[in-house]
């Protein structure tokens, strides 16, 4: 069986593509944290410089789906740490290809484009004018992923995600902040949200990935449902699944000034060249989702966080 390495195994997205990923692979993970069960784990710090050669020596992959990378949200837009994280990717695809790697699968971000620009993002033609530093490092590791790969022939995809949600979201996003208000029978403090965005399940992105890595895709590929809805669409069905709609409080927060009002995934690559589409629609996926939390309580945002 092939054997595939993914790193930051256990944050949000690693957990569903460890999952997902062993129905066609032999998966071995790597973090800072304890790994999941049922897979060989390596925990490590992929920012120490000699960490991702050891890494790859000592797994041998010969797939790579590169997840790791700082996500905390307040933080990472701006933190120093994205160039750390950008040149020791580059380390890992470098000792990827030098002991026989021979795909690999980059994660990139909506956050690539330029959100004055943009609405709906397509691969080819939306500009790339990042506006943060997290954006920065992300469009340059596509770049020079993209470049190595051709080069070195590995062939690599990098995958621009969107906005997700699922289970083990950290609590201070937007889905979990407003279900675990609800729940605690306190108020949602929302902006109006009549922002538009392109939410998608964590399970459906993940299994997304995984496609991207059994393919023969190259370059850059939106990952999003390509459906946009309204933030405000969004928070109604969060507070329906909890119960307590009249706990919401539409237009308490600012939208910032910098928000788009539209920024959502063109998909035909995704779609058309993939062959791949969601599985989970929006309501049963934030019902699902709201269900975790209940069941998860005040323990949810601890194991989140």
């Amino acid at each position: 069986m092939k054997r595939l390495l993914i790193t930051g195994a256990t944050g949000f997205i690693g957990e569903p593509a460890v999952r997902l990923a062993r129905d066609h692979f032999e998966v071995h993970t790597a973090s800072r944290a304890p790994g999941p069960s049922r897979a060989a784990h390596h925990t490590c710090d992929l920012l120490d410089h000699d960490a991702p050669a050891k890494l790859i020596r000592a797994v041998r992959p010969t797939y790579l789906l590169h997840l790791a990378w700082i996500a905390t949200p307040g933080t990472y837009w701006t933190a120093p740490d994205n160039q750390k994280w950008l040149e020791a990717s580059k380390r890992l695809l470098v000792a990827f290809a030098q002991n026989s790697g021979r795909r690999a699968v980059t994660v990139g971000s909506c956050a690539e484009y330029d959100w004055s620009a943009a609405g709906v993002c397509r691969e080819a033609d939306t500009p790339t004018r990042p506006h943060t530093p997290y954006g920065e490092c992300k469009l340059a590791l596509g770049k020079w992923a993209t470049g190595f790969g051709r080069l070195r022939d590995v062939p690599t995809a990098h995958a621009r995600l969107f906005w997700m949600y699922g289970p083990r979201e950290h609590p201070a996003r937007l889905v979990p902040s407003v279900a675990t208000a609800l729940l605690a029978g306190a108020p949602a403090l929302c902006t109006a949200g009549t922002q538009r965005r392109d939410f998608l399940h964590v399970d459906d992105a993940a299994g997304a990935l995984v496609a991207l890595l059994r393919s023969t895709l190259v370059g850059n590929v939106n990952v999003g449902s390509g459906e946009p809805v309204t933030v405000r669409d969004v928070i109604d069905r969060v507070a329906h699944a909890c119960g307590r709609p009249e706990l919401v409080k539409l237009g308490a927060r600012e939208t910032p000034m910098a928000d788009p009002p539209l920024l959502a995934a063109d998909v035909s690559r995704l779609r058309d060249e993939l062959g791949w589409a969601p599985k989970i629609d929006l309501t049963s996926g934030l019902e699902q989702t709201v269900a975790w939390w209940r069941a998860a309580g005040s323990e949810g945002a601890t194991k989140c966080a």
